[in-house]
């Protein structure tokens, strides 16, 4: 048997092992270790894994990971959702739909320093959620709501995902960054405007709010400041080159714990928590990067990988067809598994076949590019039926909403996902010009 079929037979094991409920880490490296071994043998194998694990942990860049975790459990225990939401619902409360609204701006600031879309679905649905409930709000758009707002998490910058996209492909993570921010901004904008024309067509679905003062309204802009100041610290410092990434995961870290210590809200069980949180969390995600490692090393020794590129090369489809069927993979997979997973699986496979299109534009900026798009459609894989993880997270929180009632109420975002995807792939432009502008 060839190498590329043995390499077929193992992803298709490894998809197996996946329908069977073993973690993905774990498949991943079982499917590795038996094609790898298959393929080279037992000593070849062995001295790979003696020196693998090591070549990857040791490595700096890594360091980055754990760092933007622990900022986003630092700015959950210091309350600052509670104090972005405020600000967004003394601004925009009083309107129908306007807690709703107030739920995005807030998941998208809460974003900006956390970095994972589950954490700011399950963060800001403590907060938000009781209030919609306290006036009225239908299940459906209130629960669609947050699962959705919680995708902002990983689209606006500071992202884990971002970051591990550009170390796996190699690709400049402060410009990954700044790649991000316009489609994060505009996926803000269209969940907005979904919003407003699902009230117009639903008005009794979402109650307009008890109307603010003009003093409530300054005391939760004054609220937000330290998330600002944070975030432009951080992100400014990338962009302006005073930090690598790992600085910037440090410092952004560093004054997320400070201003919880200075709001009183990370007693010494908070700070516990905090840490085994982030380490749980950090070790989940480094077992997995270890089986991704292990199962690119198989895929490269099957050439795999190559022979799919030069399969799709040969076929002479435009590339902007290729580039929507692999985005289709992406919404595929993205129901029925995490973004860090699935991101990890196919990068292997697919980024090459990308890299090797012709797109009109340089491969440094197809990268980029090519990683806003995965971004993008792997959160909407997060939200879609039929099983959206952060659906899932927000049913069971809320235990009272059917979960297909939450899948209604993330349809109109759904729609407003597919304008974005749409003009994203259509002008690489609107990722691209940040990029080219801060270049």
């Amino acid at each position: 048997m060839s190498g590329i079929w043995i390499g077929v037979l193992g992803f298709v094991g490894l998809l197996a092992l996946m329908a069977l409920r073993v973690p993905i880490a774990v498949a991943m490296i079982v499917s590795a270790l038996l094609g790898y071994g298959w393929l080279a043998g037992l000593t070849p194998l062995l001295a790979h894994l003696k020196t693998a694990p090591y070549a990857l942990f040791s490595g700096y860049s890594l360091s980055v990971i754990p760092l933007f975790v622990l900022m986003g459990m630092f700015a959950s225990e210091a309350g600052m959702s509670a104090a972005l939401f405020r600000a967004a619902d003394a601004w925009l409360g009083r309107r129908k739909g306007g807690l709703a609204m107030a739920t995005i701006v807030g998941c998208a600031a809460f974003g900006a320093i956390c970095g994972s879309s589950v954490a700011t679905a399950a963060t800001m649905a403590q907060v938000a959620l009781p209030e919609m409930r306290r006036y009225g709000y239908s299940g459906a758009i209130s629960t669609g709501t947050l699962a959705v707002g919680g995708t902002l998490g990983i689209l606006i910058p500071p992202s884990v995902i971002l970051v591990v996209y550009g170390l796996i492909c190699e690709q400049n993570i402060a410009k990954l960054f700044a790649a991000a921010f316009v489609p994060g901004i505009l996926a803000t904008i269209g969940y907005l405007i979904a919003i407003a024309i699902y009230v117009r067509r639903n008005p009794s679905a979402a109650p307009a709010a008890a109307p603010s003062t003009a003093a409530q309204r300054r005391q939760g802009l004054f609220e937000t400041w330290p998330v600002l100041a944070i975030f432009v610290t951080v992100v400014g410092g990338l962009y302006a080159g005073i930090f690598t990434p790992t600085e910037g995961a440090a410092v952004g870290a560093f004054l997320t714990f400070l201003l919880a210590l200075m709001k009183r809200a990370l007693g010494w069980s908070r700070l516990k928590r905090a840490l085994l949180l982030t380490a749980e969390t950090t070790g989940m995600i480094f077992l997995i990067l270890l089986g991704a490692d292990l199962f690119n090393s198989f895929l490269a020794l099957s050439h795999l990988p190559d022979a799919l590129a030069a399969t799709i090369a040969s076929l002479d489809l435009p590339p902007y067809v290729v580039m929507l069927a692999i985005l289709a993979v992406y919404v595929a997979l993205g129901c029925v598994m995490d973004e860090l997973s699935m991101i990890l699986l196919t990068l292997p496979i697919l980024f090459p076949i990308v890299m090797g299109l012709d797109f009109g534009l340089p491969k440094a900026e197809v990268g980029i590019w090519f990683g806003i798009l995965v971004l993008t459609v792997v959160g909407i894989g997060l939200v879609a039926p039929p099983v959206g993880l952060n659906v899932y997270v927000i049913s069971g929180m809320a235990r009272d909403v059917p979960m297909s009632e939450t899948f209604r109420g993330v349809m109109p975002y759904l729609c407003a996902d597919a304008v974005r995807v749409f003009y994203l792939v259509a002008f690489p432009s609107i990722s691209l010009w940040l990029v080219r502008l801060l270049g």
